[in-house]
């Protein structure tokens, strides 16, 4: 078993592990998480946040949150984007390279390795291939998973990739994708405002804590993944954060 006492740190060129606060909570079940964090929507002539606009979730991002309102960690962020855009082939190669030593790395340390691709990012891994296979694929001793708001992500037949849906209310819009999520029984996390007014239910479905780590594959199904908000989201109004029992659900707005 390991313990919070023991500190690990993995830092690769994209991928880093042992940064983070919440992940690291991981490591009393065994388990060690790395993320990549990229500049969120819209950089470098991409939108690597899809639905960021729909959502209303470009304030609330936790691209500002610890570490991110650090200048010297957002020029890190822009350098891996850049690359990502400009020489797609060559940042996947470098990706493949830190996937390769992280892995090394935890087995070295019998750790569980994890991997978050989209910190802070929404970009479909999943269509992204070397050599004919998706990253997963090549690496199937990794547990991947992430959040997103993308609902139609074709990714339930990839056994090592769990995706958890990112609900707002700031767009009636946005109620499709939200929809789309519930059908598919994916597992929903709705950012509310104050940790201490969280509702036992939402949108039908038993909450459970979120923020108690960052392991959302071990998470049980047809559940809602209560987190709280941090950093900027603290004062977001547009709807991307729930004001705890105060909350309206999308469903049951636009059925006003």
């Amino acid at each position: 078993m390991k313990t919070l006492d023991i500190k690990y740190n993995f830092i690769g060129n994209l991928i880093r592990a042992g940064g983070d606060a919440k992940t690291v909570k991981g490591n009393d079940d065994g388990y060690l998480t790395a993320i990549m964090y990229m500049t969120p929507w819209k950089s470098f002539g991409v939108n690597l946040c899809p639905s960021a606009e729909l959502a209303k979730c470009i304030v609330g991002c936790l691209n500002t949150a610890g570490r991110g309102a650090m200048n010297s960690v957002q020029k890190g962020r822009a350098r891996k984007t850049e690359w990502y855009v400009k020489d797609r082939e060559g940042f996947m190669a470098q990706l493949f390279k830190d996937l390769t030593r992280f892995e090394t790395y935890c087995a070295k340390r019998d750790l569980k390795p994890c991997v978050r691709l989209n910190g802070t990012s929404d970009i479909r891994w999943e269509t992204i291939l070397i050599d004919g296979q998706s990253i997963f694929d090549h690496f199937p001793a990794i547990q991947f998973y992430d959040y997103t708001k993308i609902a139609n992500r074709k990714c339930d037949h990839i056994a090592n990739y769990d995706l958890t849906f990112s609900y707002s209310e700031a767009n009636p819009a946005y109620a499709k994708q939200v929809n789309i999520a519930l059908e598919r029984g994916l597992n929903i996390a709705v950012v509310f405002r104050d940790k201490d007014q969280i509702p036992e239910t939402f949108l039908g479905l038993p909450v459970i804590n979120g923020d108690k780590n960052d392991m959302r594959f071990q998470d049980p199904k047809q559940s809602v993944v209560a987190l709280y908000a941090k950093g900027k989201a603290r004062k977001d109004t547009s709807g991307f954060v729930i004001d705890g029992f105060a909350w309206t659900t999308l469903t049951n707005r636009l059925a006003a």
